[in-house]
């Protein structure tokens, strides 16, 4: 097995705001989504405290070029829901975390995170899977910063 660097983190719960995409580029939509409702509001001018996570929701089938993507933005506890923005406590978990660049790189990295769990001495959690994205709006998707969470228990 290829080396992978793996850090464990135990994400703290957390209060977080839902935006959602569905097609085949749900990633997109839902990004759209998310930065309409939350840059004007500043959220995505304080990445330290607004942090944001996408995950497939539901992930893609065989024989459908469609499914979801998810968004959650951390936000405060004063912060309503609107429009098509969802709001939801999230209970965190313990994880197993990943660093990875570009977006033609996901789906590889998952598989090494997936193989290095299987060897690892850990179990697969049943919290969310989850990808941080870290970089700023408009970075190329090449360029693109993302660190994955696999949900794992002792």
């Amino acid at each position: 097995m290829n080396e992978i660097n793996v850090r464990i983190v135990n994400l703290q719960p957390m209060r977080v705001a839902s935006a959602y995409g569905f097609g085949p580029s749900p990633e997109l939509v839902a990004w759209q989504n998310l930065v309409n409702w939350a840059g004007p509001q500043g959220f995505l001018d304080e990445p330290e405290k607004h942090r944001i996570f996408g995950f497939n929701n539901p992930d893609p089938s065989s024989g459908s070029p469609n499914y979801g993507y998810e968004f959650w933005l951390e936000i405060g506890p004063d912060v309503e829901p609107e429009g098509e923005i969802r709001v939801q406590d999230f209970a965190g978990g313990l994880y197993a975390v990943t660093g990875c660049v570009g977006v033609e790189n996901i789906t590889a990295t998952w598989k090494r995170l997936v193989e290095w769990l299987a060897e690892s001495g850990y179990d697969n959690g049943r919290h969310q899977w989850l990808e941080q994205h870290l970089s700023p709006d408009g970075t190329p998707l090449e360029a693109l910063q993302l660190d994955l969470f696999i949900p794992i228990t002792e």
